[in-house]
C-alpha cells in the first residue's frame, strides 16, 4: 500500500469563516461537498466538516484520512496486519473509502481518487 499523504479533520461550528481562514492560510480553495447530512470543504491538507452534533460525534472519532493510490490495496494489507476494517469500501463524491481500525485502536479513513463506474 503506498500512503500518498493525509488529511487532518477538523469539526467545526460554522463552516464559513473556517473556510476562509483555511483559504488564507493555505492559499488554495476550498473543494465543497456534502456527505450524510455534514457539510465538508477540503482546503489543504485540512478537512473540516459542519453539520449536526450527533454526525460529528462519529467524524471525531477518525484520527485522520489517508490518501493512498488504491482502497482495494489498502484493504488487503490493513487487514492482513491485523485491522479491522468497520466501514467500506464504498463509493464518494471523489473516489472511495474505508474505515479501519488499527490494533493499537486508533481509527482511520482511507481514501483514494478513483473513479467509481
Amino acid at each position: 500500500m503506498e500512503i500518498l499523504g493525509t488529511t487532518l479533520r477538523i469539526c467545526v461550528a460554522d463552516l464559513e469563516p473556517a473556510i476562509a481562514f483555511y483559504e488564507r492560510l493555505t492559499g488554495g480553495t476550498a473543494l465543497r461537498f456534502e456527505r450524510g447530512g455534514v457539510s465538508v470543504a477540503a482546503v489543504g491538507c485540512f478537512l473540516l466538516m459542519s453539520g449536526p452534533e450527533s454526525e460529528l460525534e462519529v467524524l471525531r472519532k477518525v484520527t485522520a484520512t489517508i490518501s493512498v493510490q488504491d482502497v482495494d490495496a489498502a484493504f488487503t494489507a490493513l487487514t492482513e496486519t491485523g485491522a479491522k476494517i468497520v466501514a467500506g469500501p464504498v463509493p464518494t463524491p471523489v473516489g472511495r473509502n474505508l474505515i479501519a481500525v488499527h490494533p493499537d485502536g486508533s481509527v482511520f479513513e482511507y481514501v483514494d481518487r478513483r473513479t467509481v463506474a
